[in-house]
């Protein structure tokens, strides 16, 4: 990739110039500031009518937070459309976690050095040309059926040796921290990445049902409602779900995994899918 593209949003004026100054200094990633936002509201604005690689997040501002406004990011991912990856820029370290459950790529905590910055930006870069690549090298699609953007394998870092995994083989994905496990019937691996990039890569073989979890449509044995003191509190269960949880249960490994209530649907149409 030659230049990336970067929006900056922060309600602060000084912060958003300090920022574009930091941005256009650094050489490698080459980088352009395209424009500016003091909300979540004008950024979600901007990006219907406009593209970018990268969009530098704070988070706390008037209306809508930058949590809020990745969050809708996210639905755009679920739905499909190519969206810019996050990195976070703000005042507040609390808000770490949250931010990568939301797949953000870095978390910056002001002031912001130049050196950290470039090293998001050079992940960003990074996370693009893989992509990039992995679209590329997809097959057509046939008739109506979705794009696969990703050859039959997933390649791994596993103690300085490289590692095929097919997908054939995966049960899940689950998001913890920055890393992502990858976790088949007999192994679990560590990577570096983004849930949101698996998505897209595997296509529909593969359903996201929760912000932190992504499973192999044929791996699931079975959903059923859990009180959250069982599993809920430990995988990150959505907090607006107080009265009961939703879990999956895969097949191999008997281990169950958290649903969101919004994708309790997309989950009870899988499972009856696979049994016609």
């Amino acid at each position: 990739m030659s230049v990336l593209r970067v929006l900056v949003v922060d309600d602060e004026p000084l912060a958003r110039l300090r920022l574009r100054g930091l941005v256009e200094a650094i050489a490698e990633p080459r980088c352009e500031v395209l424009a500016e936002a003091a909300t979540g509201t004008q950024a979600a604005s901007w990006l219907r009518e406009h593209g970018c690689d990268v969009v530098l997040l704070d988070v706390q501002m008037p209306g809508a937070d930058g949590l809020q406004f990745a969050d809708g990011l996210a639905q755009r991912v679920a739905a499909g459309q190519p969206v810019p990856l996050i990195v976070f820029v703000t005042a507040h370290a609390m808000h770490a976690l949250r931010a990568f459950e939301l797949d953000a790529v870095d978390y910056l905590t002001k002031p912001v050095r130049r050196e950290r910055l470039q090293a998001a930006l050079a992940r960003c870069a990074q996370r693009l040309s893989e992509r990039a690549a992995a679209q590329a090298n997809a097959p057509l699609p046939a008739g109506d059926a979705p794009a696969v953007l990703e050859a039959d394998f997933i390649t791994i870092s596993d103690r300085g040796r490289l590692k095929r995994v097919p997908v054939a083989e995966v049960l899940y994905f689950k998001a913890e921290l920055k890393y992502v496990t990858l976790r088949t019937a007999s192994e679990s691996h560590v990577l570096d990445g983004a849930l949101s990039e698996l998505e897209q890569r595997l296509g529909d073989r593969f359903l996201r049902i929760h912000r932190n979890a992504l499973v192999a449509r044929w791996a699931v044995r079975e959903l059923e409602r859990h009180a959250p003191t069982s599993f809920g509190e430990l995988d990150g269960g959505d907090g607006g779900e107080s009265a009961d949880s939703w879990a999956v249960r895969m097949v191999h490994v008997d281990e169950w995994l958290a649903v969101s209530r919004r994708q309790v649907a997309a989950v009870r149409e899988a499972l009856a899918g696979q049994g016609r």
